[in-house]
């Protein structure tokens, strides 16, 4: 599978994945990617690795952001208006640890991507369920 966000999100359908399904996955890797610079952040390439963990984030979300900003997005304005503060927020939360690297800044990210990756699958599966019971 390619590690460019948009090439994922692209191939999705012909994958059989939903589109919270895929969000989720990627929002996942996202974390686990930040989560494993973090957990070794000793390493001689932590650098690179958090240089890449940080720009799939960075593409995720601007991917997120485009969507979110389109005029037909299905979503409820007040629910688009919140996740792109949200997004807002990580964009300068990782140019920061770009910055000034410190282990601790990441966790806020992490926490973001995974919690956000739990609800996607959850509503994804309430949304099943509801269909398997009409």
């Amino acid at each position: 599978m390619s590690k460019n966000p948009f090439n994922i999100y692209q191939n999705a359908n012909k994958e059989g994945m939903s589109q919270r399904e895929l969000e989720a996955s990627l929002l996942t890797r996202a974390g686990l990617m930040l989560k494993g610079c973090q957990d070794n952040w000793d390493a001689p390439d932590r650098d690179l690795r958090l240089e890449a963990a940080i720009k799939f984030n960075q593409k995720i979300w601007s991917l997120f952001q485009s969507e979110l900003s389109m005029p037909d997005n299905p979503l409820p304005k007040n629910i688009r208006e919140d996740i792109l503060n949200l997004s807002l927020f990580l964009d300068k939360r990782l140019f920061e640890v770009l910055a000034y690297p410190e282990a601790h800044k990441l966790t806020i990210a992490i926490n973001i991507n995974l919690n956000l990756a739990a609800g996607l699958l959850k509503s994804n599966q309430n949304a099943q369920d509801i269909q398997q019971a009409v």
